[in-house]
């Protein structure tokens, strides 16, 4: 019996025996040292990111990640892709996990599997820090010359047309550009006028950037972040498990902490 046929069976005995959630959690499977091929972009503060001292990767997902395959027995072997071809190389198979801030949907779900949610996020609105021109989604959508950017086929793009703009996909107010961070970079020079993003993600640039940006107006949707997996994997339910421990001993929370305050506030 493989050692994830050993976990299933683990699993099954503990939810008819009744066992204590406790006792549960300490059943995770032994991967026996598999290399799970991981993929991510490096562009999503405090997600995924390069590390601008070493240009290493680093952020939540990483260090996330790292933990669920090491409580796994498993080793990761790190890839980076473009936001654009992600969900389809994990769903043929070029790697087998995918992250990227990715939102937990229906249309995604009909192509490829994810795990259970480790963040739930809002969607919000990033601006200089000195802008007054607009205060919410319904003042800038009133001016015509306000521009949004934004990275095509992301919640951010369309949460853009359908919950600030008019529900047009080829609205010339929203600028496209090929990663997040570079829209970011391009509301700070006065080239787009917003960017929408989660709240962990505005949180975490806001650090980074003292005095630079702001949020405005009320939170325009609310989004659950999962990693992404190759239909039919067998890595599901053991990153489901391991989650579900991470989360339960406070592993998750003292993640948050770092990424998304301590690690802010040094910069």
């Amino acid at each position: 019996m493989t050692s994830l046929a050993k976990f299933l069976a683990a699993a099954a005995a503990v939810a008819i025996l009744g066992l204590p959630a406790a006792q549960a959690q300490d059943a995770l499977p032994d991967l026996g040292g598999r290399t799970i091929v991981a993929v991510t972009e490096n562009a999503y503060v405090p997600l995924n990111f390069a590390d601008p001292a070493t240009g290493e990767g680093i952020g939540l997902e990483y260090d996330l990640f790292n933990e669920i395959a090491k409580r796994l027995n498993a080793k990761v072997d790190w890839q980076l892709s473009s936001w654009d071809v992600m969900i389809q190389a994990v769903r043929d198979g070029q790697f087998e996990v995918g992250m990227d801030g990715i939102t937990i949907n229906d249309e995604r779900k009909s192509q490829i599997d994810f795990s259970d949610s480790y963040l739930t996020s809002q969607q919000l609105m990033l601006v200089r820090a000195d802008e007054t021109r607009f205060t919410d989604a319904a003042s800038f959508a009133a001016d015509a010359a306000n521009l949004v950017g934004a990275q095509a086929g992301t919640t951010n793009f369309y949460v853009a047309v359908y919950n600030v703009l008019d529900g047009d996909e080829a609205n010339p107010r929203i600028k496209l550009f090929d990663t997040f961070g570079t829209s970011v970079a391009a509301l700070q020079a006065g080239d787009v006028d917003t960017v929408l993003m989660d709240q962990t993600s505005a949180n975490g640039y806001i650090g980074a950037n003292p005095g630079a940006f702001k949020i405005i107006g009320e939170p325009l949707g609310t989004e659950d972040f999962g990693f992404i997996l190759t239909p039919g994997s067998d890595l599901v339910a053991p990153i489901n498990a391991a989650l579900a421990q991470i989360k339960a001993d406070g592993t998750m929370d003292a993640l948050q902490q770092k990424w998304f305050y301590e690690y802010n506030s040094a910069q």
